[in-house]
């Protein structure tokens, strides 16, 4: 059942903790609990997010800790924390739940790992945990989590910094790699976390918990999984199909075969099921399907920032024939077709395209007289055409290569960097307005560049998606219309 409000949500005190009871940092630099307190103290590169909310160490012996005063005991806090952290020895996990519950504490994160996916004696351990938190009515992440990141909340709970801006993607994820370790690809090409869950063993929280408070996050645009096996599948199914009318779900599922299975199994100790059963659940519940974590976060980064597609036909805009084709054949592999161009289109594109052009589709300029008709006039003509529901675009202009161009219309040397970067700045600006005007998507791709290139990086920071292939720029464009048509499915039904 969906939380009415995003503040009844049994995850909200966790990822929104106005105070923190933390164990197991201390004044050792190199533990494990240090590290993550002081990830919260400064969330990562952005020097202004810092967590605003009250911590509060406890620790048996240290009067401070990293420079914080200190409790001996949880009982000796001034105040009920929202959250206890737990990252201590896992025999003396449990004790320390049993204590933040008689303290009044009724939500926890618990990194700590030695529980369920070892077996044996860690899943007695787990059991005796999950009394403990009953007892109380203790709802917690974990264990063997990483924790959880509230950009909002400039809160990075975790043992990485967080490298990436705020952003529209909400995940829940069986791994805390792809929680911590994914913030510099998510910066690097545009993208950032709004929350994210490191959900571990899901002893008392699952994923499906999670789906339900990222589909009711008025920050979150589309929500992001990492699976490794669903432990409640009518329920995950019902919560999807609720949340998908709304947001997009895309998953990147890796039990499907027996190495996938096996390593499921000793990472969290869940039970993993074959693909196909996997795809039923998936198609049941109006769910993508990612085939690889770039994928994954490929596909949310372009259905977060476009509108909704209409339809499959797509434009391909390029001045270079090998990438023009490379599009188009992957257009194909994804779904897409490549209509011919309306004869008004046709007529409104003489002005622009030189006789070493094609307005085939794709249309192949070569090359542009005025550099702002790539990014401006002719595109608008593009999107304005009846048969086209979304464009495709090469972008590969480089400072160096403006350079150069203005050297050779006479700007002297010393001026030409500037100008370079103001054209630039016109460029991505006329794509940005292009896209912000438009109802329908436009999905940029290049030959391995990345947010470095000055001209990715002005169109990335404006809000357009650009990926680093032709190949992935059309198998997202290829997920806006398999989200169309699966939201479409929902609701007729």
């Amino acid at each position: 059942m969906r939380p009415s409000s995003i503040e009844q949500s049994i995850l909200y005190p966790i990822a929104n903790p106005g105070s923190i009871a933390f164990f197991g940092a201390s004044n050792n630099i190199s533990a494990m609990g240090t590290t993550i307190l002081r990830c919260i103290l400064s969330m990562g590169h952005k020097g202004s997010m810092k967590y605003q909310g009250e911590i509060y160490p406890v620790h048996p012996r240290e009067e401070t800790v990293q420079g914080i005063k200190a409790f001996q005991n949880v009982a000796d806090l001034p105040v009920i924390p929202d959250l206890a952290f737990i990252v201590l020895p896992t025999t003396i996990v449990a004790e320390t739940l049993d204590a933040c519950g008689q303290r009044g504490i009724r939500h926890a994160v618990i990194v700590s790992a030695g529980f369920n996916e070892v077996g044996g004696e860690g899943k007695d351990l787990q059991e005796e945990l999950t009394a403990v938190a009953e007892k109380h009515g203790i709802r917690y992440l974990g264990p063997n989590c990483i924790g959880v990141i509230n950009t909002q909340m400039n809160l990075n709970a975790t043992f990485l910094p967080y490298e990436a801006d705020r952003g529209f993607i909400g995940m829940a994820s069986q791994s805390g790699s792809f929680i911590t370790q994914i913030s510099p690809h998510l910066s690097r090409q545009g993208m950032g976390f709004s929350t994210g869950f490191s959900i571990g063993n899901e002893a008392s929280i699952d994923i499906v918990d999670c789906m339900e408070y990222l589909g009711a996050c008025p920050r979150t645009r589309v929500i992001a999984l990492y699976i490794e096996s669903i432990r409640r599948g009518r329920a995950f199914i019902d919560a999807a199909r609720a949340i998908v009318p709304e947001k997009p779900i895309v998953a990147f599922y890796v039990g499907g075969s027996d190495e996938g299975r096996r390593a499921g199994f000793s990472h969290t100790g869940a039970l993993a099921g074959p693909d196909s059963l996997y795809d039923g659940v998936f198609r049941q519940s109006g769910v993508i399907r990612a085939t690889s974590i770039e994928e994954l976060f490929d596909f949310c980064y372009c259905l977060g920032a476009s509108p909704p597609v209409r339809g499959n036909r797509v434009i391909v805009q390029t001045h270079s024939g090998g990438p023009g084709a490379a599009a188009a054949d992957a257009c194909g592999r994804s779904g897409l077709t490549l209509p011919n161009l309306s004869p008004a289109t046709l007529e409104s594109l003489k002005p622009y395209v030189p006789h070493t052009g094609s307005v085939a589709n794709p249309v192949d300029l070569t090359f542009t007289k005025n550099p702002l008709d790539f990014f401006q006039a002719i595109p608008q003509i593009l999107m304005s055409d009846e048969n086209a529901d979304g464009l495709l675009v090469y972008f590969l202009a480089t400072a160096r290569m403006i350079e150069v161009a203005l050297k050779a219309m006479g700007v002297p040397d010393d001026e030409t960097g500037k100008k370079a970067e103001e054209i630039i700045g016109l460029q991505a600006d006329a794509i940005a307005a292009l896209k912000e005007h438009s109802c329908k998507p436009i999905v940029g791709y290049s030959f391995l560049a990345r947010k470095e290139s000055s001209l990715i990086r002005g169109l990335q920071d404006r809000g357009v998606p650009v990926l680093p292939s032709p190949e992935r720029g059309a198998r997202a464009m290829g997920a806006l219309v398999k989200y169309k048509n699966l939201k479409g499915k929902l609701t007729t039904e």
